[in-house]
């Protein structure tokens, strides 16, 4: 469609996920946090490597398991350079791995905070929709209403009117996309033909940051 801005965003959110723990020090279960730190223990040619995580009232530390007596021949290189150098790519992807710490702990706490980056990627002289994708390489507890409404000056409320009356669509057959966490791949068209300030609406939707 030739009457579309078609823009991308990649949303990165910045607090890891927290599980929750037996804290030696505290004597109950408390919130750790990721150190953003791997250690490595070497015997022979097996390697043991974990992730270390520290309690958010003490300085008790948890050693979650990344591998145990893994030989080194059977590790892919570019994970162990990664290992060794304490790679912040590869850290922050695993501290992000939320079904690898659903089997280390029950409770799980998730941040909304987010860094939103957006680019166009498709203008139109004149256009009168805008398209939004959505690029989130790790998983994020942010509604899909409430950052529209916080990244375009919308309130949820308007939102919510507009796709009932027909005003947004997405790559989604469910009506609930909305309420929903945005995901990787998702895709969002909205009319605002309707609009005087749509510009400024497109100038927000490709540049500037309301919140995060």
């Amino acid at each position: 469609m030739c009457n579309i801005l078609q823009v991308r965003w990649t949303i990165i959110p910045t607090t890891a996920p927290q599980p929750w723990l037996v804290c030696s020090g505290c004597g109950g279960l408390n919130a750790f946090q990721c150190s953003n730190k791997i250690r490595l223990n070497a015997n022979g040619r097996k390697l043991d490597a974990w992730l270390i995580y520290e309690c958010t009232t003490c300085d008790k530390t948890w050693n979650r398991s990344i591998f145990e007596r893994r030989s080194v021949r059977d590790i892919d290189p570019a994970t162990l350079e990664a290992l060794q150098s304490n790679d912040p790519n590869w850290i922050q992807a695993a501290a992000f791995n939320l079904e690898a710490l659903k089997r280390k702990s029950q409770r799980i706490d998730e941040f909304a905070d987010v860094e939103v980056t957006k680019e166009v990627v498709g203008d139109a002289l004149g256009w009168t929709d805008l398209g939004i994708e959505f690029s989130v390489p790790f998983p994020v507890s942010t509604r899909l209403d409430r950052l529209l409404a916080s990244e375009l000056a919308f309130s949820r409320s308007q939102l919510l009117n507009r796709l009932k009356n027909g005003l947004i669509h997405t790559n989604s057959d469910s009506s609930a996309l909305l309420r929903r966490r945005v995901r990787d791949g998702c895709r969002v068209i909205l009319d605002l033909s309707d609009l005087e300030n749509r510009g400024m609406v497109g100038h927000w939707a490709a540049v500037a940051k309301i919140s995060a």
